[in-house]
């Protein structure tokens, strides 16, 4: 089990489904948001940045093959992860009213990285935080965020643990 999870940590066939699962993610938000027009608030967009941290994460995994260079890729990944376990439990709190917070317009990003401005299509913040759509058979996105982060949390440790502990460096 050892020896297969190694193997699958420096594979290019893991990122190339992290990427697309990423991408699946970004697709389905910008859906909801364009197409059924259910408006982005800020801990939205904030996911979308996670989200999309990972898209850049799996191309350079992708790109650059050096072992030290995917390991520390995959160092990368558990911090996005972990990142968007923390946002996605932040959204879940604000829907289900376990966490009050102030969730105004302002993303919170420095002004060299005017997302907002840059990319408006994908990061501008359109609404309050408040709820989430569902996605299907009572599921809300903000309960899908949830459990898809804590899988993807758990999937980054155990490879990047496995990357790490191989021994042909």
């Amino acid at each position: 089990m050892r020896a297969q999870l190694q193997s699958l940590a420096h594979s290019r066939s893991y990122w190339v489904v992290l990427l697309l699962v990423a991408l699946t993610m970004i697709a389905v938000a910008l859906y909801y948001q364009y197409g059924l027009e259910e408006l982005p608030c800020v801990l939205c967009i904030q996911t979308r940045i996670w989200v999309s941290a990972l898209i850049l994460i799996a191309l350079f995994a992708l790109t650059f093959r050096r072992k030290w260079l995917v390991v520390s890729a995959h160092g990368l990944s558990v911090v996005c992860a972990a990142g968007l376990l923390e946002r996605s439990y932040q959204l879940l709190g604000t829907e289900r009213g376990f966490i009050f917070s102030d969730c105004g317009f302002d993303l919170g990003l420095p002004a060299w990285l005017a997302l907002d401005k840059w990319l408006a299509p994908l990061f501008r913040v359109e609404t309050s935080c408040g709820y989430t759509p569902e996605l299907f058979a009572g599921i809300t996105m903000a309960e899908g965020l949830m459990a898809l982060s804590t899988i993807l949390l758990l999937i980054s440790l155990t490879l990047t643990m496995a990357a790490l502990l191989r021994q042909d460096y």
